[in-house]
């Protein structure tokens, strides 16, 4: 598999970098972390988040032992149009570094800078709200644009896309998010896809995902008045499959395939903001040919609205 086809990754984090962020009029409550929620966001309220991503990617024992480390603070700004349409715009600053034995050595290639923005909107369909419990149905839409650079070059020449921090492709995505809450737990589901456009040369695959997560309060165990913070332990699933790249219109057999992680959290909850950690751990990883495996994905992040 070439380095390139590791493109997709600038595409299918974005839905998981927005997660949960949209919260009741005024109030915050618990959410995923890795994707998003349907509760509403507050008319005429903003919603910010900085959300700080490690995603570790190997492929030894193969012949080229490659490593590819992106790091990634990523920005997220929700405005709540109405007390059904949200919108939001993402803006991630990225640190890849790719390394491949060529030859016998070890060579890196790495780059840095603001990536590619997206914005969409998500409007609530279904509104359903009972004493201690509520249940939303949501659709979303948007386009990732191609604003970050995807020409860097090293003394080796232009970077491959795995190293470049813009993808240079128009990309749009849609999906369905549901949210059903009580006051004990809240579950959330999530159904997406990406189409990836071509650039350079080069066509990342579509990707399709489904998303699950479970977030229990843990303290306190009953509710009662006077309470300041929440603190919620959160479980995930996240079955991401992609479609194989097309480099120069032709497919690429070592890229592409399923991937199924597991994702165990933590959430810390205020009336104003969440802090929160996260790990996706691969479990399942049925990928073409030579593909990058993950090794895992880590989050740490703060959300607040205002």
């Amino acid at each position: 598999m070439s380095p390139n086809s590791h493109r997709h990754c600038h595409n299918r984090e974005i839905l998981c970098l927005v997660g949960s962020m949209v919260l009741g009029t005024g109030n915050t409550w618990s959410a995923p972390i890795t994707f998003n929620t349907a509760l509403p966001v507050a008319q005429n309220e903003f919603l910010a988040r900085e959300q700080f991503i490690v995603n570790r990617a190997s492929d030894d024992p193969s012949p080229l032992n490659r490593d590819r480390t992106a790091k990634a603070a990523v920005s997220v700004l929700g405005y709540g149009v109405n007390s059904k349409l949200a919108l939001f715009g993402v803006l991630p600053y990225r640190d890849n570094e790719l390394k491949v034995k060529i030859a016998g050595r070890h060579i890196s290639r790495s780059a840095s800078g603001f990536g590619d923005l997206t914005v969409f909107g998500r409007y609530t369909l279904v509104q359903q709200d009972r004493p201690g419990r509520n249940f939303r149905i949501a659709p979303f839409a948007g386009i990732k644009a191609p604003t970050g650079d995807d020409n860097k070059r090293d003394a080796m020449g232009k970077l491959p896309p795995a190293a470049q921090v813009g993808s240079g492709s128009w990309d749009p995505l849609f999906g369905v998010v549901g949210t059903y809450q009580t006051l004990d737990y809240q579950i959330d589901s999530q159904i997406s896809y990406q189409v990836n456009t071509e650039a350079n040369n080069f066509e990342a695959g579509d990707v399709v995902r489904l998303d699950g997560s479970l977030q229990y309060r843990l303290w306190p165990k009953t509710l009662g008045g006077g309470v300041p913070a929440f603190v919620y332990g959160v479980m995930e699933a996240s079955l991401v499959y992609q479609q194989k790249n097309r480099i120069s219109g032709r497919s690429d057999d070592d890229s592409g395939g399923t991937r199924l992680f597991v994702t165990p959290g933590i959430q810390y909850v205020t009336r104003r903001w969440i802090s929160e950690a996260a790990v996706q751990v691969p479990v399942v990883q049925n990928l073409n040919g030579d593909a990058l495996e993950n090794d895992y994905i880590a989050r740490v992040s703060v959300r607040f609205n205002f």
